[in-house]
Formats: structure tokens, C-alpha cells, sequence
């Protein structure tokens, strides 16, 4: 069930107002990720103001997850002598089917749940829909309450939450960004027929066109196979589970054991012979029968293909819903200030966390088109991603709140205009006691008020595939802008804070001479020649806050410190991942390797966390930081210079393996962000020798592969190219608006059509009695009749043309990756919520890269 956003503080209200000393803790369940870990600390001061005890429990993977079910969770439903509570789950399974994967869902029982409630607060998408219009415990059966909808507890209707609701019960509850009351109407139909629908033999037999409509074979097939489990490394026969066809619950498993949304769940099964006529009837577009007119008998046979097409059909929209592609949402930290300025408790410490988890998901690559490569507006008209139309609303509400809880100051007692005025990167406090947040002029430097200008310069993704300085060429390049802009090599390598204050000062207007000439207009953003801000606009500009005279960082550098610690540690030297040895690794099974690595990386993320609060711990993570990016630097350097990437039919490969510093990229999130240096380097190369993007203005999509010698296995990360089509095309919030009130403009007047047919049958139900002759009347019926079909014809074309646009531009890599294990023997796992990313085991990347070639990766 999902709570929409007008609602969002109704759960915690109710846990707050609930709460005990012999309450059991809330569970919190954390994504080894910044945006989660940003989350998670605006949460956890939220649940210490209010005296909620609480516990965190990172999770590294779908294993960890399935772990963390059997051991906590599960245990805490009141069936199994628990006493019920709350698990919070933040950038953590929204994609599968968390009843199942917790444990509160076993099958054959009656009693689910057990009053354990779970909230889902996840960016990915897209959602299991099981989690969002099912996930309940459902009320007992009677005779009135049969069907699934009715059996909802009171104040669910159709899986949506309203006033009424009272938790306590326990349920999935998925916290709506918005996007499912706007764009999953189509999707929801389609599940609650699903769900209500018996569960009959798909007998080829009954759908052997003999009612006058042939069935495809090939859809026949799929939906054949839609309810199985995928191959194990170690055993190779899960797929034989994929004939249990009636159970309540269909769903396909990855490698890892992790649940792949598939088909709803069925409540107590209704036997056909208890459906009756009208059941099916009622979903035909025919007219109801009339009381001069009894209904004709129908066989079973014939009830049993109308159900039987009547499923395909629903199932078919689900599969286009689960197959159009992986994509971001509204980041969970975002989500988290929004239910704490419904609370009354936003403040600047809220919100830089929000701002710093908002910003790492633009490191990450993470858009609305999936994980790929930033489009920039001068390649398209329209930018996607986090350049799009829904990033920027968002950076604009952050903008606002910033000028809310920080008002901006005159002057600085002199006369003279605070420095980010005058395009001056900020890079001192204004006090001693000065912690508020600013805006700020950013270029696009890596870190630059802790380095020195030509570092930062240098290992800045943008100048990277701007300027091409991977190569001598591009080093040059990079030489002569600094030349031109007279800024000498001796000074730009000292550190930028003792740089002298006139180049600092004059630095922004070099920049914007000399930008055009390297197609370097993006690099700093603009301002206003007079100093003044018109409408407060300010886009492209970045936050920086202060801690008195510590220190000054941006939101950037926190998101590039937060990162690096979680996937390198506090130390430069990179560790055994499994803290295993050689000799040991052969003895110990895959998922033991997992957990081995998951308690590895849990030390970073507790100091990644601490290191969000305490300045000194975040800059000594600075080091880390500069480490992990010179080596991305490094490694895409070695890549492009020997020219390893290959360009296969449906994408680029690489594969990383004799780079000194390799075993640092066996962490998906290092690897996606060599990806995503490279892939916007070669996109860059494109647009030079065609003078444009590949793949419809997105570039070509990217597969890296790094080799763990020490567990045999490649980590696999597919990134979408120039980062997907317009907004138009990503289902932004503000189109889909629009096509509900199309939907609901067509919907009146079919409605209004109806009325004036049924009066024009009262009409001629009179003529008859009057006068024999009806054919007149009967004709004019049947116009009538032909012109509502061609108006629901019209209807169904439109829906089906906004579904097509749902799918544009989306990384597709998760499934094509899943479409690959299911047709072959490659022995790969795919355990990371990010979906592009995969294990596959060393001797199967060949055949698994081959088959990968012919799929589809990006819509």
C-alpha cells in the first residue's frame, strides 16, 4: 500500500503519539549509499527529539537484506512471539518484493505481518507493485467481503492510504514521491484485476482460437515461463520451480536470491465454478443486457479463454511496466526534509544533509533516465537527468530554503558585496560562530577550495571529457587555457586558499574570456553583471556552508568525501574485500563471500556517518577522497590511451584489470564512477567525429567490467549513454498530470455519450410500443454503438502512445541482464540494488558479453 504525499506525516504522528519506554525500537534499514546515509541522519534526529528509541542496520546488498529478515525482522512479528514495531527501510528494497524477501509474508500461512509495519523510502525505480497496491494483511473472508478490495483494511482503498487508516496491523507502506496517484493508474487497474482474477490451468487448448480470436504463440510462451526462478552459481535447477503456477505468489529470483517483480499476489483462491457469468462479462466492452433481453448462457470453456485473455492482458501491461527500464526518483533525502518540514522541525542542519544527499545523486549518475552520463544542455535543447525539469524544481526548492533559514546579508559593514556576489568562490567563514549555508558560484572543479587549482582542474569529469586531458594532447590543451588566462603552473599547483586574492578574484572572468574557445561554456555558471539577483533564481549555482574557522566545504565536497569513504575507507590502501586468503576462498561458498564483504564495508559506513556530523572526521576523509579520483583519473586514462574499450553491436566494453590500482573498482560505487568518467569522454569523442550523439542524441551506452582475482568473479556495471531523452519522454510529473486530465476530460464525455444512448433507447422502447416498424430506431442505435467504440478505440490509442514515452531513453541494462541469465548458462548474481550492476564469474564473461551484445540496453 502506498501514502501519498498530502499524508506523509500521518505514520510518523501515529508512532510518535504510540510510543513507550517498553516500545520495541524502530529498525532502521540503510543502503550503503550517501543519499540513504544523508536520510538516515535527518531520521534519526527526528527520532531523538521525540524519545523513539531506534536502531540502524546497514545493508549492503539483496543478501544482507534476506539475512537481516531471518534475523531481525522476522522475529519481531507478534506470531512468532514477537511485539510487533516499525522497520524503516531508506534507499532499500523498493524494487522487490519485501514481504517475501523480510520473511512477513511466509507462504501457506494465514497470519501475515504479524503488526510489523515497514516503511519503504526508495529513489529507484521502478516499483514493486506488489509492495505498493498490496503489502496488507488482509481481513477475514465473508459473504460480502470476497474479493481482494473489499478485504482491505479499512481506510485502503485500491492500495492507497487516506484518513481513515489506522496502523498497528502491520503492511509494506511505500512513501509516493507523487508518482504512483500520477502515473501508475494503468498499472493499478491492471494489478487489482490481477489480483481478483481465479487462478485457472493454462490449458493451450483454451486458447486455441476457436472463439474467434487467435492468441500469440510467442506471448503464450513468455507468460508461460513468467513465474520462473533464475540459475544459481551452485545449482542449476531452480529453474524446474517455475511450474508451481499456483501459488499465491509469482515471482522470479536472481542469482542472489533476489526477488524480481513478476506477478501480484492472489488472496484465497476462488474456483472458476464459483465465478459467475456476469464476473466475466462485466469486463467486455459489450452493452448489459436488458431486461427484454436475458443473458445468453456461456459455457465454462468459454469463460475459462475469456479469463485467460483477460489475464494476459494485465499481465502483458505489468511486464511493459517492469521491463521499460531502471530510473531515479525524488532522492530519500529529499523525501525525509519533507516529512520534517510537515513536522515543523526543518533547520539548517536538516537541510544541508538534504542538499548533500541531493547532490550525490548527480555523482552517481543517477537520473531520471537511470545510471548514465549527464547530458549537457548545449547537446540538447531540453537536458534530462538532474539537469532536467524535476532537478531543477528540486534545486530550486532547496535555493528557497537556503534564503528561508540563512537571509543573505546587505553588505559586509564596508560597502562592499558578500564575494559569491562577484562570482568569488566562498572559502572562509564570515565568524568564528558562523555555520550558515550560501549559495555559490561553483565551477565545475573537483574539490578545489582543498586543492591546488590545476588538480582540481585536472580531475574534474568535465574538463576531462572537454578537454580530453587523458591525453598529451588534452594536458596541452589545459596548459595553454591557464596560459591564456595568466595563470602561471607554479602558482595554479599551489594550494587554491593561498593562491594570490587577485587571480582569485579575477578567475571567474579568465574563465568566461577563454571558456568559448575550449568548449568549456558550462564550466562556471552565470550571475548578474550588477551583483543583484533577479527572481532568485540563480541556477546552476552550488551550496557551501561553513563551520566557524574550521572549515568551509561545498555540497559536493561533502557528497565526493562521504562517497569515497564508503567505498575506499578511511585509508588509501585497499583491503582483501573478503578478508579472506587465497587458500581460503575455494572452501567457502558464494553467499559466505558476500557476507564476508558486506561486514567489511559496514566499518565504512559507520564512518561515513559520523563524518556527516563531525567536521574534523570529514576532513580527514579528504585524503581518501583525492586518492580515489586520482585513481579513476589514472585507470580512464590507461583505458582511453591504449585504446582497450571495444565497441560492441549494442554498446563499448572495457575491462579493468592491469591498472595498479584495479582492486580499488571491485566496489560498484567506484566502478559506476570510472563509468561514468569514461562514458562521457567517449560521448564527447562522438559528438567531435559526427557532430552528434549516438543513440538518438544519448550516446553509446557503456559496459566496465573489473576483475576480483581473489573471489574469480568480474563486477559488471552498464551505464545509458548520454543520460536519456527529454523530460517529455522520462514521464516527468507535470506531463502525466496533463494525460489524467485528458483521460478524465474523454472519460465524461464517453460517460455523457452514454446518457444520451440510454435515453435513446427509452425513446425507442416507446416507438416500439406505439409502432411495429423499430428498424429506423435500431439503426440509429447501432451509429450510436459504432461512434462510442471509435471514441474508446481513440482512448486506448492514447494510453497506449504514453506508455511507449514511459520506456524512452531508459537504461535497460538490469534487464537485459536478467534476459541473459535466463537464456544461458552463465553463472552471474545480481545482489546490488542498483540493477546495472552484476557479478559474473571470471571463465563466463565471454558468453555472458556475447548474448549481452544482441539485447536492447538502453529504450
Amino acid at each position: 500500500m502506498y501514502l501519498p504525499r498530502s499524508l506523509i506525516s500521518k505514520l510518523y504522528l501515529h508512532l510518535q503519539n504510540t510510543r513507550h519506554p517498553l516500545s520495541p525500537p524502530v529498525l532502521v534499514l540503510v543502503a550503503l549509499e550517501p543519499d540513504a546515509l544523508c536520510a538516515c541522519r535527518i531520521l534519526t534526529r527526528m527520532l531523538k527529539h521525540d524519545y523513539i528509541p531506534h536502531k540502524i542496520q546497514p545493508v549492503a546488498g539483496y543478501t544482507d537484506l534476506e539475512r537481516v529478515g531471518r534475523e531481525l525482522v522476522s522475529p519481531m512479528m507478534e506470531s512468532r512471539g514477537g511485539a510487533g514495531g516499525v522497520v524503516v527501510c531508506l534507499g532499500v528494497g523498493g524494487m522487490v518484493d519485501l514481504g517475501t524477501v523480510l520473511g512477513l509474508e511466509p507462504e501457506g500461512e494465514e497470519n501475515t505481518f504479524g503488526g510489523v509495519e515497514v516503511w519503504v523510502v526508495d529513489s529507484h525505480r521502478p516499483w514493486n507493485l506488489s509492495n505498493v497496491f498490496g503489502g496488507f494483511p488482509l481481513e477475514p473472508e465473508t459473504e460480502n467481503a470476497a474479493t481482494y478490495q473489499a478485504r482491505s483494511p479499512t481506510g485502503v482503498t485500491g492500495g492507497r492510504i487516506d484518513r481513515f487508516y489506522k496502523p498497528g496491523k502491520g503492511g509494506i507502506v511505500v512513501m509516493d514521491d507523487g508518482d504512483i496517484e500520477d502515473q501508475l493508474e494503468t498499472e493499478k487497474n491492471a494489478y487489482l484485476k490481477l489480483v481478483d482474477m481465479p487462478d485457472i490451468e493454462d490449458d493451450e487448448d483454451d486458447l486455441d482460437g476457436s472463439d474467434g480470436e487467435d492468441v500469440d504463440a510467442d506471448e503464450e510462451d513468455d507468460l508461460a515461463h513468467a513465474g520462473q526462478k533464475r540459475k544459481s552459481w551452485s545449482d542449476q535447477d531452480m529453474e524446474d520451480e517455475s511450474e508451481d503456477d499456483d501459488r499465491p505468489r509469482q515471482r522470479r529470483r536472481s542469482n542472489s536470491s533476489t526477488p524480481i517483480a513478476d506477478s501480484p499476489r492472489r488472496p484465497a483462491q476462488r474456483g472458476l465454478l464459483s465465478l459467475r457469468n456476469d464476473d466475466v462479462l462485466s469486463s467486455d466492452p459489450v452493452d448489459p443486457p436488458t431486461a427484454a433481453q436475458p443473458p445468453k448462457a456461456v459455457s465454462a470453456r468459454t469463460l475459462r479463454r475469456r479469463l485467460l485473455r483477460m489475464r494476459r492482458e494485465n499481465e502483458a501491461i505489468l511486464q511493459k511496466y517492469y521491463r521499460m527500464g531502471t530510473s531515479y526518483s525524488e532522492p530519500v533525502s529529499s523525501m525525509l526534509y519533507s516529512l520534517a518540514s510537515e513536522l515543523g522541525r526543518e533547520d539548517n542542519d536538516l537541510l544541508w544533509l538534504t542538499i548533500v544527499g541531493v547532490s550525490s545523486m548527480e555523482l552517481y549518475g543517477r537520473s531520471s533516465a537511470g545510471v548514465a552520463v549527464t547530458a549537457r544542455s548545449s547537446e540538447s535543447k531540453v537536458a534530462s537527468g538532474w539537469m532536467g525539469m524535476r532537478g531543477a524544481r528540486i534545486r530550486q526548492l532547496l535555493r528557497d530554503e537556503v534564503r528561508r533559514l540563512n537571509p543573505p546579508e546587505l553588505g559586509l559593514g564596508n560597502g562592499r558585496a558578500p564575494p559569491e556576489a562577484v562570482g568569488l568562490i566562498p572559502t572562509t567563514a564570515r565568524s568564528p560562530e558562523d555555520t550558515s549555508i550560501r549559495l555559490s558560484p561553483e565551477p565545475k572543479f573537483l574539490m578545489v577550495r582543498h586543492w591546488s587549482l590545476y588538480d582540481s582542474m585536472l580531475h574534474s569529469p568535465y574538463l576531462f571529457s572537454r578537454l580530453k586531458t587523458w591525453s598529451e594532447t588534452g594536458l596541452k590543451r589545459l596548459h595553454k587555457l591557464l596560459a591564456k588566462m595568466g595563470v602561471s603552473l607554479v602558482q595554479c599547483k599551489q594550494s587554491y586558499t593561498h593562491m594570490d586574492m587577485v587571480l582569485k578574484r579575477e578567475l571567474r572572468t579568465k574563465l568566461l574570456k577563454y571558456a568559448s574557445l575550449y568548449n568549456l561554456d558550462e564550466m562556471v555558471p552565470a550571475i548578474d553583471t550588477d551583483g543583484k539577483d533577479r527572481a532568485g533564481a540563480k541556477d546552476g549555482w552550488g551550496f557551501v556552508r561553513s563551520w566557524g574557522w574550521r572549515a568551509t566545504l561545498s555540497a559536493q565536497d561533502v557528497g565526493v568525501i562521504i562517497g569515497a569513504l564508503l567505498e575506499v575507507g578511511k585509508h588509501s590502501a585497499v583491503p582483501d574485500p573478503s578478508g579472506l586468503s587465497q587458500s581460503q576462498i575455494a572452501d567457502v561458498s558464494d553467499e559466505e563471500q558476500l557476507i564476508a564483504q558486506g561486514e567489511e564495508w559496514l566499518p565504512r559506513f559507520w564512518d561515513a556517518y559520523d563524518a556527516l556530523e563531525d567536521i574534523e572526521a570529514l576532513k580527514a576523509g579528504l585524503p581518501t577522497a583525492q586518492y580515489l579520483h586520482k585513481s579513476i583519473f589514472t585507470t580512464g586514462t590507461l583505458l582511453l590511451k591504449k585504446k582497450q574499450i571495444s565497441h560492441l553491436r549494442a554498446f563499448r566494453m572495457c575491462i579493468v584489470k592491469d591498472s595498479p590500482e584495479s582492486a580499488l573498482f571491485n566496489h560498484p560505487g567506484a566502478l559506476t564512477k570510472l563509468a561514468l568518467w569514461i562514458g562521457e569522454a567517449l560521448a564527447e569523442q562522438e559528438k567531435e567525429a559526427t557532430g552528434r550523439l549516438a543513440h538518438g542524441g544519448r550516446g553509446t551506452p557503456l559496459v566496465v567490467a573489473s576483475l576480483d582475482e581473489k573471489r574469480g568473479v568480474y563486477i559488471v556495471v552498464g551505464t545509458g549513454g548520454g543520460g536519456g531523452g527529454p523530460d517529455a519522454a522520462m514521464v516527468d510529473r507535470e506531463a502525466a498530470k496533463k494525460k489524467k486530465a485528458e483521460r478524465e476530460v474523454k472519460e465524461e464525455r464517453k460517460r455523457a455519450r452514454e446518457k444520451i444512448r440510454e435515453e435513446k433507447r427509452a425513446a425507442k422502447k416507446r416507438a416500439r410500443e406505439e409502432n411495429p416498424d423499430e428498424e429506423d430506431a435500431e439503426s440509429e442505435d447501432d451509429d450510436s454503438d459504432s461512434d462510442d467504440s471509435e471514441a474508446s478505440e481513440s482512448e486506448d490509442d492514447d494510453d497506449e502512445e504514453a506508455r511507449k514515452e514511459k520506456g524512452y531513453g531508459l537504461n535497460k541494462f538490469g534487464v537485459a541482464f536478467q534476459d541473459v541469465v535466463s537464456e544461458t548458462n552463465a553463472r552471474v548474481r545480481i545482489d546490488s540494488f542498483e540493477h546495472c550492476v552484476v557479478e559474473v564469474k571470471k571463465e563466463d564473461l565471454g558468453g555472458f558479453l556475447e548474448s549481452l551484445s544482441m539485447k536492447a540496453v538502453v529504450g
